[in-house]
Protein backbone atom coordinates (compact mmCIF):
# COMPACT_ATOMS: atom_id res chain seq x y z
CA UNK A 1 0.00 0.00 0.00
CA UNK A 2 1.29 3.70 -0.85
CA UNK A 3 2.61 5.77 2.13
CA UNK A 4 1.60 9.04 2.77
CA UNK A 5 4.19 11.38 4.44
CA UNK A 6 3.44 12.97 7.84
CA UNK A 7 5.57 16.13 8.40
CA UNK A 8 8.29 16.42 9.62
CA UNK A 9 10.80 19.57 11.47
CA UNK A 10 13.10 20.92 9.34
CA UNK A 11 16.22 21.37 10.77
CA UNK A 12 19.78 22.27 10.12
CA UNK A 13 22.62 24.05 11.26
CA UNK A 14 22.52 27.50 9.92
CA UNK A 15 25.77 28.54 7.47
CA UNK A 16 27.36 31.74 6.40
CA UNK A 17 26.91 32.14 2.40
CA UNK A 18 28.07 34.17 -0.23
CA UNK A 19 24.80 33.63 -2.21
CA UNK A 20 24.09 34.74 -6.01
CA UNK A 21 21.07 36.18 -6.86
CA UNK A 22 17.89 34.20 -7.46
CA UNK A 23 16.09 34.54 -10.61
CA UNK A 24 12.61 32.49 -10.71
CA UNK A 25 12.90 30.34 -13.64
CA UNK A 26 9.96 30.73 -16.31
CA UNK A 27 7.95 27.70 -17.37
CA UNK A 28 7.94 27.08 -20.96
CA UNK A 29 5.12 28.15 -23.29
CA UNK A 30 2.56 25.60 -24.09
CA UNK A 31 3.41 26.41 -27.47
CA UNK A 32 6.99 27.52 -28.05
CA UNK A 33 9.27 26.09 -25.65
CA UNK A 34 12.31 28.53 -24.78
CA UNK A 35 15.46 28.61 -23.03
CA UNK A 36 15.08 28.66 -19.11
CA UNK A 37 17.85 30.64 -16.87
CA UNK A 38 19.93 28.11 -15.09
CA UNK A 39 20.28 29.60 -11.83
CA UNK A 40 22.93 27.99 -9.62
CA UNK A 41 22.37 28.89 -6.04
CA UNK A 42 19.11 29.42 -4.53
CA UNK A 43 18.27 30.30 -1.22
CA UNK A 44 14.45 29.75 0.81
CA UNK A 45 12.20 27.39 2.07
CA UNK A 46 8.82 25.67 1.05
CA UNK A 47 11.13 22.81 -0.72
CA UNK A 48 14.29 22.82 -2.76
CA UNK A 49 15.42 21.15 -6.23
CA UNK A 50 18.75 20.94 -7.79
CA UNK A 51 19.78 19.35 -11.24
CA UNK A 52 22.19 19.83 -14.02
CA UNK A 53 18.97 20.94 -16.20
CA UNK A 54 16.48 24.30 -15.76
CA UNK A 55 13.48 22.03 -17.12
CA UNK A 56 13.93 19.41 -14.77
CA UNK A 57 14.33 21.26 -11.68
CA UNK A 58 11.72 23.20 -12.90
CA UNK A 59 9.20 20.38 -12.69
CA UNK A 60 10.53 19.23 -9.23
CA UNK A 61 9.37 22.62 -8.18
CA UNK A 62 6.01 22.47 -9.24
CA UNK A 63 5.43 18.55 -7.79
CA UNK A 64 6.68 21.03 -4.44
CA UNK A 65 4.37 23.81 -5.03
CA UNK A 66 1.34 21.14 -5.85
CA UNK A 67 2.00 19.22 -2.00
CA UNK A 68 4.31 16.78 -3.34
CA UNK A 69 6.96 15.41 -1.32
CA UNK A 70 11.10 14.69 -1.85
CA UNK A 71 10.26 11.80 -3.69
CA UNK A 72 7.50 12.85 -6.12
CA UNK A 73 9.90 15.65 -6.71
CA UNK A 74 12.86 13.11 -7.22
CA UNK A 75 11.24 11.01 -9.54
CA UNK A 76 9.73 13.99 -11.67
CA UNK A 77 12.53 15.40 -12.12
CA UNK A 78 14.65 12.14 -12.81
CA UNK A 79 12.23 11.84 -15.59
CA UNK A 80 12.61 15.31 -16.95
CA UNK A 81 16.20 14.24 -17.55
CA UNK A 82 15.51 11.32 -19.13
CA UNK A 83 14.39 13.27 -21.94
CA UNK A 84 16.76 16.87 -21.73
CA UNK A 85 19.77 14.83 -20.21
CA UNK A 86 18.95 11.59 -22.12
CA UNK A 87 22.71 10.88 -22.75
CA UNK A 88 23.22 10.62 -18.88
CA UNK A 89 20.39 9.06 -17.88
CA UNK A 90 16.92 7.43 -18.50
CA UNK A 91 14.92 4.81 -18.19
CA UNK A 92 17.07 2.57 -20.12
CA UNK A 93 19.65 2.43 -17.04
CA UNK A 94 20.06 2.18 -13.43
CA UNK A 95 20.80 4.39 -10.09
CA UNK A 96 20.56 4.69 -6.53
CA UNK A 97 18.16 6.05 -4.66
CA UNK A 98 18.77 7.50 -1.06
CA UNK A 99 16.00 8.87 1.52
CA UNK A 100 16.08 10.25 4.14
CA UNK A 101 12.40 9.83 6.15
CA UNK A 102 12.06 13.10 8.86
CA UNK A 103 9.00 12.04 10.78
CA UNK A 104 11.34 9.00 11.59
CA UNK A 105 14.73 10.07 11.16
CA UNK A 106 15.90 7.42 9.43
CA UNK A 107 17.85 6.63 6.04
CA UNK A 108 16.75 4.39 3.54
CA UNK A 109 18.29 3.61 0.45
CA UNK A 110 17.41 1.84 -3.10
CA UNK A 111 19.82 -0.28 -5.20
CA UNK A 112 18.29 0.04 -9.02
CA UNK A 113 21.65 -1.13 -10.54
CA UNK A 114 21.30 -3.02 -13.32
CA UNK A 115 21.93 -6.82 -13.39
CA UNK A 116 23.80 -8.93 -15.70
CA UNK A 117 21.52 -11.18 -18.26
CA UNK A 118 21.57 -15.35 -16.64
CA UNK A 119 23.60 -16.03 -19.97
CA UNK A 120 26.94 -13.92 -18.52
CA UNK A 121 29.61 -15.43 -18.25
CA UNK A 122 32.83 -14.32 -16.27
CA UNK A 123 34.35 -14.06 -19.62
CA UNK A 124 31.58 -12.82 -21.27
CA UNK A 125 34.54 -9.22 -22.54
CA UNK A 126 36.91 -11.76 -23.50
CA UNK A 127 37.26 -13.07 -27.30
CA UNK A 128 40.41 -15.54 -28.45
CA UNK A 129 41.98 -14.91 -24.90
CA UNK A 130 42.11 -11.49 -24.83
CA UNK A 131 39.70 -8.86 -24.05
CA UNK A 132 37.12 -7.18 -26.58
CA UNK A 133 38.35 -3.78 -27.30
CA UNK A 134 36.52 -1.49 -24.43
CA UNK A 135 34.86 0.77 -27.07
CA UNK A 136 33.64 -2.12 -29.25
CA UNK A 137 32.17 -3.78 -25.66
CA UNK A 138 30.62 -0.37 -24.99
CA UNK A 139 28.60 0.20 -28.37
CA UNK A 140 26.82 -3.10 -28.36
CA UNK A 141 23.75 -5.53 -27.32
CA UNK A 142 26.66 -6.99 -25.16
CA UNK A 143 27.43 -4.19 -22.64
CA UNK A 144 23.18 -3.63 -21.98
CA UNK A 145 22.13 -4.90 -18.61
CA UNK A 146 18.07 -4.96 -17.42
CA UNK A 147 17.20 -1.48 -16.47
CA UNK A 148 16.31 -0.63 -13.28
CA UNK A 149 15.61 3.29 -13.35
CA UNK A 150 11.70 2.46 -13.78
CA UNK A 151 11.27 -0.49 -10.83
CA UNK A 152 13.09 2.26 -8.23
CA UNK A 153 10.63 4.89 -9.06
CA UNK A 154 8.19 2.53 -8.59
CA UNK A 155 9.58 1.44 -5.34
CA UNK A 156 10.36 5.25 -4.01
CA UNK A 157 6.97 6.13 -4.87
CA UNK A 158 5.44 3.29 -3.01
CA UNK A 159 7.50 3.13 -0.19
CA UNK A 160 7.54 7.00 0.32
CA UNK A 161 5.58 9.50 -1.85
CA UNK A 162 2.35 10.25 -2.26
CA UNK A 163 2.50 10.10 -5.89
CA UNK A 164 1.43 7.80 -7.78
CA UNK A 165 3.63 7.02 -11.11
CA UNK A 166 0.98 8.76 -13.62
CA UNK A 167 1.10 12.17 -11.85
CA UNK A 168 5.10 11.99 -11.03
CA UNK A 169 5.78 11.88 -14.86
CA UNK A 170 3.24 13.91 -16.35
CA UNK A 171 5.93 16.75 -16.16
CA UNK A 172 8.67 14.67 -18.14
CA UNK A 173 5.89 13.96 -20.66
CA UNK A 174 4.80 16.71 -21.23
CA UNK A 175 8.44 18.34 -21.76
CA UNK A 176 9.06 15.33 -24.22
CA UNK A 177 5.71 16.13 -26.26
CA UNK A 178 6.26 19.36 -26.46
CA UNK A 179 9.92 19.60 -27.05
CA UNK A 180 13.01 21.75 -25.19
CA UNK A 181 15.45 23.98 -26.03
CA UNK A 182 18.60 22.00 -27.16
CA UNK A 183 21.62 23.80 -25.16
CA UNK A 184 25.59 23.93 -26.12
CA UNK A 185 25.92 20.80 -24.06
CA UNK A 186 23.34 18.64 -25.47
CA UNK A 187 24.29 19.82 -28.81
CA UNK A 188 28.00 18.79 -27.80
CA UNK A 189 26.99 15.47 -26.25
CA UNK A 190 25.53 14.71 -30.00
CA UNK A 191 28.70 15.88 -32.46
CA UNK A 192 30.57 14.06 -29.71
CA UNK A 193 28.41 10.47 -30.75
CA UNK A 194 27.35 11.47 -34.19
CA UNK A 195 29.76 8.70 -35.64
CA UNK A 196 28.05 5.93 -33.63
CA UNK A 197 24.66 7.59 -33.28
CA UNK A 198 24.71 7.41 -37.18
CA UNK A 199 25.55 3.57 -37.17
CA UNK A 200 22.01 3.18 -35.44
CA UNK A 201 18.66 3.93 -37.60
CA UNK A 202 16.27 4.46 -34.06
CA UNK A 203 19.11 6.98 -32.72
CA UNK A 204 20.41 8.59 -35.96
CA UNK A 205 16.72 9.13 -36.21
CA UNK A 206 15.77 11.09 -33.03
CA UNK A 207 19.24 12.62 -32.71
CA UNK A 208 20.39 13.25 -35.56
CA UNK A 209 17.57 15.81 -37.59
CA UNK A 210 18.66 15.56 -41.32
CA UNK A 211 22.14 13.70 -40.92
CA UNK A 212 23.35 16.28 -38.43
CA UNK A 213 23.58 17.04 -35.36
CA UNK A 214 20.42 19.40 -33.64
CA UNK A 215 21.35 23.02 -33.85
CA UNK A 216 21.32 24.88 -30.22
CA UNK A 217 18.57 26.84 -29.70
CA UNK A 218 16.53 25.04 -32.09
CA UNK A 219 13.74 22.76 -30.41
CA UNK A 220 13.87 18.74 -30.09
CA UNK A 221 10.82 16.99 -29.60
CA UNK A 222 10.55 13.40 -28.30
CA UNK A 223 6.95 11.89 -28.96
CA UNK A 224 8.30 8.71 -28.89
CA UNK A 225 9.51 8.84 -25.13
CA UNK A 226 5.85 11.05 -24.39
CA UNK A 227 4.28 8.01 -25.38
CA UNK A 228 6.43 4.99 -23.45
CA UNK A 229 5.85 7.47 -20.32
CA UNK A 230 2.70 7.23 -20.87
CA UNK A 231 2.60 3.57 -21.43
CA UNK A 232 4.35 3.38 -17.83
CA UNK A 233 1.91 5.60 -16.71
CA UNK A 234 -1.64 3.17 -17.82
CA UNK A 235 0.28 0.18 -17.13
CA UNK A 236 2.84 0.81 -14.33
CA UNK A 237 6.38 -0.33 -14.51
CA UNK A 238 5.42 -3.76 -15.49
CA UNK A 239 5.36 -2.46 -19.13
CA UNK A 240 9.03 -2.36 -19.24
CA UNK A 241 9.46 -5.71 -17.23
CA UNK A 242 6.77 -8.11 -18.50
CA UNK A 243 5.26 -6.77 -21.14
CA UNK A 244 5.54 -6.18 -24.73
CA UNK A 245 8.37 -3.57 -24.07
CA UNK A 246 10.10 -6.22 -22.48
CA UNK A 247 10.32 -8.12 -25.81
CA UNK A 248 11.37 -4.89 -27.86
CA UNK A 249 14.02 -4.46 -25.42
CA UNK A 250 15.23 -8.15 -25.77
CA UNK A 251 14.96 -7.29 -29.51
CA UNK A 252 17.17 -4.37 -29.82
CA UNK A 253 19.78 -6.25 -27.63
CA UNK A 254 20.27 -9.09 -29.69
CA UNK A 255 19.71 -7.37 -33.24
CA UNK A 256 20.76 -3.76 -32.76
CA UNK A 257 19.34 -1.29 -35.73
CA UNK A 258 22.74 -0.97 -37.33
CA UNK A 259 22.26 1.30 -39.99
CA UNK A 260 22.71 -0.15 -43.84
CA UNK A 261 26.35 0.85 -44.99
CA UNK A 262 27.61 1.05 -41.58
CA UNK A 263 30.90 -0.57 -41.06
CA UNK A 264 30.61 -0.60 -37.42
CA UNK A 265 30.51 -4.41 -35.46
CA UNK A 266 27.96 -4.35 -33.25
CA UNK A 267 28.26 -7.56 -30.78
CA UNK A 268 24.53 -8.88 -30.40
CA UNK A 269 23.64 -8.88 -26.07
CA UNK A 270 22.34 -11.74 -24.24
CA UNK A 271 19.22 -10.28 -22.24
CA UNK A 272 16.12 -12.37 -22.62
CA UNK A 273 12.71 -11.26 -21.30
CA UNK A 274 13.09 -13.97 -18.53
CA UNK A 275 15.66 -11.09 -16.70
CA UNK A 276 13.65 -8.29 -17.28
CA UNK A 277 11.00 -10.41 -15.62
CA UNK A 278 12.86 -11.03 -12.60
CA UNK A 279 14.57 -8.07 -11.91
CA UNK A 280 14.71 -6.52 -8.42
CA UNK A 281 14.94 -2.79 -7.16
CA UNK A 282 16.39 -3.51 -3.54
CA UNK A 283 16.44 -1.77 -0.30
CA UNK A 284 19.24 -1.60 1.83
CA UNK A 285 20.79 -0.61 4.77
CA UNK A 286 22.72 2.77 3.90
CA UNK A 287 26.05 3.26 4.72
CA UNK A 288 26.96 5.23 8.00
CA UNK A 289 30.35 6.77 9.29
CA UNK A 290 30.62 9.99 11.90
CA UNK A 291 32.67 13.01 10.89
CA UNK A 292 33.47 16.17 12.76
CA UNK A 293 30.36 14.64 15.37
CA UNK A 294 28.06 14.72 11.92
CA UNK A 295 26.81 11.40 10.62
CA UNK A 296 27.24 10.43 6.81
CA UNK A 297 24.82 8.27 5.13
CA UNK A 298 25.50 6.75 1.49
CA UNK A 299 24.58 3.83 -0.36
CA UNK A 300 26.18 0.39 -0.09
CA UNK A 301 27.50 -1.79 -2.18
CA UNK A 302 27.39 -3.05 -5.13
CA UNK A 303 27.97 1.03 -5.27
CA UNK A 304 31.71 1.36 -4.05
CA UNK A 305 30.48 5.19 -3.07
CA UNK A 306 29.25 4.68 0.35
CA UNK A 307 32.27 2.46 1.37
CA UNK A 308 35.01 4.69 -0.11
CA UNK A 309 33.94 7.63 1.17
CA UNK A 310 33.01 6.53 4.44
CA UNK A 311 36.67 4.81 4.60
CA UNK A 312 38.49 8.29 3.05
CA UNK A 313 36.32 10.18 5.75
CA UNK A 314 37.12 8.20 8.92
CA UNK A 315 40.96 8.16 7.53
CA UNK A 316 40.73 11.89 7.09
CA UNK A 317 38.96 11.99 10.79
CA UNK A 318 42.34 11.04 12.84
CA UNK A 319 43.62 14.90 11.56
CA UNK A 320 42.60 18.19 12.39
CA UNK A 321 42.81 19.19 8.55
CA UNK A 322 41.35 22.68 9.90
CA UNK A 323 44.51 23.16 11.61
CA UNK A 324 47.18 21.65 8.88
CA UNK A 325 46.84 24.14 6.13
CA UNK A 326 45.52 24.03 2.83
CA UNK A 327 48.28 22.23 1.36
CA UNK A 328 48.44 19.95 3.99
CA UNK A 329 45.10 19.10 4.12
CA UNK A 330 44.70 18.74 0.32
CA UNK A 331 48.11 16.27 0.73
CA UNK A 332 46.03 13.95 3.18
CA UNK A 333 43.08 14.24 1.21
CA UNK A 334 44.80 12.77 -1.84
CA UNK A 335 46.36 10.07 -0.02
CA UNK A 336 43.70 9.20 1.87
CA UNK A 337 41.77 8.90 -1.62
CA UNK A 338 44.41 6.66 -3.09
CA UNK A 339 43.99 4.21 0.21
CA UNK A 340 39.97 3.89 0.07
CA UNK A 341 40.54 3.20 -3.60
CA UNK A 342 43.27 0.47 -3.21
CA UNK A 343 40.84 -0.87 -0.82
CA UNK A 344 37.43 -0.59 -2.58
CA UNK A 345 38.93 -2.30 -6.19
CA UNK A 346 40.12 -5.13 -3.91
CA UNK A 347 37.28 -6.00 -1.75
CA UNK A 348 33.68 -4.41 -3.22
CA UNK A 349 31.61 -5.96 -5.10
CA UNK A 350 27.98 -7.42 -5.60
CA UNK A 351 27.52 -8.22 -2.27
CA UNK A 352 25.27 -11.48 -3.46
CA UNK A 353 28.39 -12.86 -4.98
CA UNK A 354 31.17 -11.38 -3.16
CA UNK A 355 31.50 -11.30 0.83
CA UNK A 356 32.03 -7.68 1.21
CA UNK A 357 33.95 -6.50 4.60
CA UNK A 358 32.03 -3.42 4.73
CA UNK A 359 31.68 -3.66 8.95
CA UNK A 360 35.71 -3.24 8.60
CA UNK A 361 36.40 -1.32 5.99
CA UNK A 362 33.94 1.37 7.42
CA UNK A 363 35.97 0.83 11.15
CA UNK A 364 38.02 3.62 12.95
CA UNK A 365 40.58 0.85 14.12
CA UNK A 366 41.00 0.24 9.68
CA UNK A 367 40.94 3.56 9.61
CA UNK A 368 43.34 4.13 12.03
CA UNK A 369 45.65 1.64 10.26
CA UNK A 370 45.54 2.73 6.64
CA UNK A 371 45.64 6.41 8.12
CA UNK A 372 49.72 6.03 9.68
CA UNK A 373 51.02 5.02 6.01
CA UNK A 374 50.60 8.47 5.31
CA UNK A 375 53.35 10.83 4.91
CA UNK A 376 54.14 14.52 5.19
CA UNK A 377 55.08 13.32 1.54
CA UNK A 378 53.28 11.61 -1.18
CA UNK A 379 53.56 7.60 -1.69
CA UNK A 380 54.50 5.60 -4.70
CA UNK A 381 51.13 4.81 -6.60
CA UNK A 382 49.69 2.47 -6.79
CA UNK A 383 49.27 1.53 -2.94
CA UNK A 384 48.59 -1.93 -1.33
CA UNK A 385 44.64 -2.55 -0.24
CA UNK A 386 44.84 -3.09 3.70
CA UNK A 387 43.62 -5.79 5.58
CA UNK A 388 40.49 -5.30 6.77
CA UNK A 389 39.94 -8.49 9.31
CA UNK A 390 39.86 -6.88 12.83
CA UNK A 391 43.33 -7.08 13.93
CA UNK A 392 44.87 -3.41 13.43
CA UNK A 393 47.87 -3.45 15.99
CA UNK A 394 49.96 -1.12 13.58
CA UNK A 395 50.21 0.31 10.22
CA UNK A 396 48.92 -1.66 7.67
CA UNK A 397 49.10 -2.98 4.32
CA UNK A 398 49.08 -6.51 2.37
CA UNK A 399 51.34 -7.99 0.18
CA UNK A 400 49.08 -7.22 -2.91
CA UNK A 401 49.96 -5.25 -5.75
CA UNK A 402 47.37 -2.49 -6.02
CA UNK A 403 45.12 -1.56 -8.87
CA UNK A 404 43.32 1.50 -10.31
CA UNK A 405 39.32 1.14 -11.32
CA UNK A 406 37.74 2.33 -14.14
CA UNK A 407 33.97 3.47 -14.85
CA UNK A 408 32.09 5.33 -17.00
CA UNK A 409 32.42 9.23 -17.06
CA UNK A 410 28.69 10.18 -17.58
CA UNK A 411 26.01 9.89 -15.27
CA UNK A 412 23.61 12.53 -13.33
CA UNK A 413 22.87 13.31 -9.81
CA UNK A 414 20.02 15.29 -8.28
CA UNK A 415 19.03 16.49 -5.01
CA UNK A 416 15.46 17.35 -3.57
CA UNK A 417 13.83 18.67 -0.06
CA UNK A 418 10.65 19.26 0.84
CA UNK A 419 8.56 21.03 3.26
CA UNK A 420 8.41 18.86 6.00
CA UNK A 421 12.39 18.28 5.62
CA UNK A 422 12.31 14.88 4.09
CA UNK A 423 15.48 14.99 1.57
CA UNK A 424 16.62 12.92 -1.52
CA UNK A 425 19.82 12.06 -3.04
CA UNK A 426 19.58 10.35 -6.39
CA UNK A 427 22.01 9.47 -8.73
CA UNK A 428 21.48 7.79 -12.31
CA UNK A 429 22.87 6.61 -15.25
CA UNK A 430 23.16 5.05 -18.56
CA UNK A 431 26.75 4.57 -18.32
CA UNK A 432 28.68 6.09 -21.13
CA UNK A 433 27.97 9.33 -22.24
CA UNK A 434 25.41 7.63 -24.80
CA UNK A 435 24.77 4.61 -23.13
CA UNK A 436 25.30 2.15 -25.58
CA UNK A 437 24.17 4.21 -28.12
CA UNK A 438 21.10 2.38 -29.39
CA UNK A 439 17.37 3.85 -29.08
CA UNK A 440 15.36 1.11 -28.37
CA UNK A 441 13.37 1.88 -31.99
CA UNK A 442 9.75 3.38 -31.77
CA UNK A 443 10.26 4.04 -27.31
CA UNK A 444 12.90 6.66 -27.33
CA UNK A 445 15.38 6.10 -24.70
CA UNK A 446 18.82 5.04 -24.90
CA UNK A 447 19.69 1.62 -23.47
CA UNK A 448 22.69 1.39 -21.15
CA UNK A 449 26.26 0.33 -21.54
CA UNK A 450 26.23 -0.67 -17.69
CA UNK A 451 27.96 -4.52 -17.60
CA UNK A 452 31.20 -2.78 -18.93
CA UNK A 453 31.78 -1.89 -15.07
CA UNK A 454 32.86 -5.14 -14.48
CA UNK A 455 36.30 -5.69 -15.21
CA UNK A 456 37.03 -7.47 -18.08
CA UNK A 457 39.39 -9.87 -16.51
CA UNK A 458 40.64 -10.91 -13.31
CA UNK A 459 42.62 -7.92 -11.75
CA UNK A 460 43.51 -9.43 -8.55
CA UNK A 461 45.18 -12.69 -8.79
CA UNK A 462 41.94 -14.93 -8.71
CA UNK A 463 40.61 -12.67 -5.97
CA UNK A 464 38.50 -9.91 -8.24
CA UNK A 465 35.10 -9.22 -6.66
CA UNK A 466 34.11 -7.38 -9.90
CA UNK A 467 34.16 -10.10 -12.86
CA UNK A 468 30.94 -10.67 -14.80
CA UNK A 469 28.50 -13.18 -13.65
CA UNK A 470 24.99 -14.49 -14.27
CA UNK A 471 22.58 -11.85 -12.41
CA UNK A 472 25.31 -9.99 -10.59
CA UNK A 473 25.29 -6.28 -10.43
CA UNK A 474 28.41 -4.14 -11.46
CA UNK A 475 30.50 -2.49 -8.83
CA UNK A 476 29.64 1.13 -9.46
CA UNK A 477 30.75 4.49 -7.72
CA UNK A 478 27.84 6.64 -7.46
CA UNK A 479 27.90 8.06 -3.77
CA UNK A 480 24.45 9.82 -3.23
CA UNK A 481 25.19 11.38 0.26
CA UNK A 482 23.17 12.54 3.31
CA UNK A 483 24.60 13.98 5.97
CA UNK A 484 22.68 14.74 9.78
CA UNK A 485 23.37 16.71 12.62
CA UNK A 486 21.94 14.81 15.54
CA UNK A 487 18.48 14.01 13.60
CA UNK A 488 18.05 16.41 11.53
CA UNK A 489 19.34 17.05 7.98
CA UNK A 490 22.58 19.47 7.10
CA UNK A 491 23.73 18.52 3.63
CA UNK A 492 22.46 16.28 0.60
CA UNK A 493 24.78 16.23 -2.32
CA UNK A 494 26.18 13.96 -4.97
CA UNK A 495 27.80 13.78 -8.31
CA UNK A 496 28.27 12.04 -11.69
CA UNK A 497 31.85 11.41 -13.16
CA UNK A 498 32.73 7.57 -12.92
CA UNK A 499 34.97 6.59 -10.88
CA UNK A 500 35.29 10.14 -9.83
CA UNK A 501 32.36 10.27 -8.32
CA UNK A 502 33.47 9.02 -5.15
CA UNK A 503 36.42 11.75 -4.84
CA UNK A 504 33.79 14.93 -6.04
CA UNK A 505 31.52 13.84 -3.26
CA UNK A 506 34.60 13.51 -0.79
CA UNK A 507 36.25 17.08 -1.72
CA UNK A 508 32.75 18.85 -1.65
CA UNK A 509 33.01 17.44 1.89
CA UNK A 510 35.97 18.18 3.12
CA UNK A 511 35.61 22.03 1.62
CA UNK A 512 32.39 22.28 3.42
CA UNK A 513 33.50 20.59 6.80
CA UNK A 514 37.08 20.90 7.20
CA UNK A 515 38.29 24.13 4.70
CA UNK A 516 35.84 26.83 5.83
CA UNK A 517 33.99 27.13 2.57
CA UNK A 518 30.45 27.64 1.92
CA UNK A 519 28.10 25.28 -0.29
CA UNK A 520 28.22 27.26 -3.23
CA UNK A 521 32.56 28.05 -3.09
CA UNK A 522 33.24 23.51 -1.54
CA UNK A 523 31.19 22.93 -5.71
CA UNK A 524 32.95 25.63 -7.62
CA UNK A 525 36.08 25.28 -6.44
CA UNK A 526 38.44 23.29 -8.32
CA UNK A 527 39.25 19.47 -7.94
CA UNK A 528 41.24 17.02 -8.12
CA UNK A 529 40.88 13.04 -8.24
CA UNK A 530 43.49 10.37 -6.90
CA UNK A 531 42.29 6.69 -7.74
CA UNK A 532 45.47 5.22 -6.90
CA UNK A 533 46.51 5.89 -10.23
CA UNK A 534 50.45 7.07 -10.42
CA UNK A 535 49.29 10.64 -11.40
CA UNK A 536 46.12 12.83 -9.99
CA UNK A 537 43.74 14.15 -12.42
CA UNK A 538 43.50 17.45 -11.90
CA UNK A 539 41.32 20.74 -13.60
CA UNK A 540 43.44 23.48 -15.00
CA UNK A 541 42.68 25.66 -11.99
CA UNK A 542 43.97 23.42 -9.58
CA UNK A 543 46.80 24.85 -7.47
CA UNK A 544 49.76 22.02 -7.94
CA UNK A 545 52.91 23.55 -6.98
CA UNK A 546 52.98 22.94 -3.39
CA UNK A 547 51.47 19.53 -3.79
CA UNK A 548 53.78 18.79 -6.93
CA UNK A 549 57.12 19.38 -4.58
CA UNK A 550 55.48 17.15 -1.85
CA UNK A 551 55.86 14.17 -4.34
CA UNK A 552 52.29 14.26 -6.14
CA UNK A 553 52.17 14.44 -9.96
CA UNK A 554 49.02 15.73 -12.11
CA UNK A 555 47.28 15.03 -15.49
CA UNK A 556 45.12 18.04 -16.46
CA UNK A 557 41.43 16.80 -17.10
CA UNK A 558 38.73 19.29 -18.50
CA UNK A 559 36.24 18.83 -15.81
CA UNK A 560 35.73 16.45 -12.96
CA UNK A 561 32.20 15.47 -11.46
CA UNK A 562 28.72 17.93 -12.20
CA UNK A 563 27.38 18.08 -8.42
CA UNK A 564 24.25 19.00 -7.01
CA UNK A 565 23.52 20.00 -3.11
CA UNK A 566 21.07 20.94 -0.68
CA UNK A 567 22.09 22.65 2.95
CA UNK A 568 19.35 23.01 5.21
CA UNK A 569 19.89 26.31 7.23
CA UNK A 570 18.30 28.05 10.24
CA UNK A 571 14.59 28.94 10.48
CA UNK A 572 13.47 26.00 7.64
CA UNK A 573 15.51 27.62 5.40
CA UNK A 574 17.51 25.66 2.30
CA UNK A 575 20.17 26.63 -0.17
CA UNK A 576 20.00 24.75 -3.32
CA UNK A 577 23.25 24.29 -5.13
CA UNK A 578 24.38 22.95 -8.35
CA UNK A 579 27.51 23.46 -10.63
CA UNK A 580 28.03 27.46 -12.28
CA UNK A 581 30.19 26.49 -15.03
CA UNK A 582 30.92 22.50 -15.17
CA UNK A 583 28.63 20.70 -17.77
CA UNK A 584 27.24 23.90 -18.73
CA UNK A 585 25.88 24.75 -15.66
CA UNK A 586 23.69 23.25 -13.15
CA UNK A 587 19.98 24.52 -12.59
CA UNK A 588 18.89 25.21 -8.44
CA UNK A 589 15.98 26.46 -7.05
CA UNK A 590 13.38 26.59 -4.28
CA UNK A 591 9.48 26.77 -3.69
CA UNK A 592 9.57 30.13 -2.15
CA UNK A 593 13.04 32.14 -2.42
CA UNK A 594 13.92 34.45 0.09
CA UNK A 595 13.21 38.01 -0.49
CA UNK A 596 16.32 39.85 0.54
CA UNK A 597 18.80 37.54 -2.03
Amino acid sequence: MRASRRPGTLGGLAAAAVLALVVTAAPASAHHPRPTDKVPVAVGSGGAVATVDADATRVGLDVLRRGGNAVDAAVAAAATLGVTEPFSSGIGGGGFFVYYDAATGQVHTIDGRETAPQAMQSDAFVENGVPIPFADAVTSGLSAGVPGTPATWETALEQWGTLDLRRALQGATQVARRGFVVDPTFAGQVATNATRFAAFTSTAKLYLPDGAPPVVGSVLRNRDLADTYDLLARRGVDALYTGRLAQEVVDTVHRPPVAPGSTLVVRPGLLETTDLASYEAVLREPTHVQYRGLDVYSMGPPSSGGSTVGEALNILGTSDLAALGTTQATHRYLEASALAYADRNRFVGDPAFVDVPLTELLSPGFAAERACLIGPTAAVKPVAPGSPDGDYAGCGASAAVGAAGTDGQSTTHLTTADRWGNVVSYTLTIESIGGNGIVVPHRGFLLNNELTDFNFTDTQGGLDPNLPAPGKRPRSSMAPTVVLSGRTPLLALGSPGGASIITTVLQVLVNRLDLGMDLPSAVAAPRASQRNSASVQAEPQFPRTELAALGHTFTDTPEIGAATAIEFLDHGRMQAVAEPVRRGGGAAGVVRPDRWH
